[in-house]
């Protein structure tokens, strides 16, 4: 299936202003920790774009990762407290491993980290939980995603991360909804 601006008029949407990075001569910044002394948390402006936003719900089945490049998928997790860090990584890791595996025929998936995001719990000073993020963004670039999966790969004692790495691999992200 061809997921072409023709089809995807036809699904049902909502129109969402999103921010995305204006151009600009200058590299942009963005310390998701403490920056140096003197440096700004982040640089660069953002403009809002609206777009729709579709619901692809109603194509689920005719989608896959392998075509378009995602694929939408239910789980039910056991997890009952999603803020419990320490039930995260005992429930949910494993689940998600094996709902990856199912969804994706891989041999192996590491789960390797997560974010918990809530802006009223953020702004409370909650540990561990960050504010929602505002713009446009991937997570990993080309090389940022090597960088890190092989830094992964040498965390958890895999013995030739670098042969694993010239074979195809995927940094996946998973939301909770």
């Amino acid at each position: 299936m061809s997921l072409d601006k023709h089809f995807s008029e036809k699904l049902p949407h909502v129109e969402g202003e999103l921010n995305y990075l204006s151009p600009t001569t200058e590299k942009p910044v963005n310390y998701i920790y403490e920056p140096p002394p003197g440096i700004p948390q982040r640089s660069g402006k953002y403009q809002v774009h609206k777009l729709p936003i579709y619901n692809a719900r109603t194509i689920s089945q005719d989608v896959s990762l392998d075509e378009q490049g995602f694929a939408l998928a239910e789980h039910h997790s056991t997890v009952e407290d999603f803020y419990d860090q320490d039930e995260v990584r005992r429930i949910y890791y494993p689940e998600a491993e094996q709902f990856l595996k199912d969804l994706t025929g891989a041999q192996k998936v590491i789960v390797f980290d997560h974010n918990l995001r809530n802006a009223k719990r953020a702004k409370q000073g909650e540990q561990g939980i960050k504010t929602p993020i505002r713009g446009v963004h991937n997570d990993f670039t080309t090389k940022s995603g090597y960088s890190r999966a092989r830094t992964v790969l040498e965390a958890i004692g895999t013995e030739d991360p670098d042969e694993l790495l010239r074979h195809r691999f995927t940094l996946t992200i998973c939301w909770v909804i």
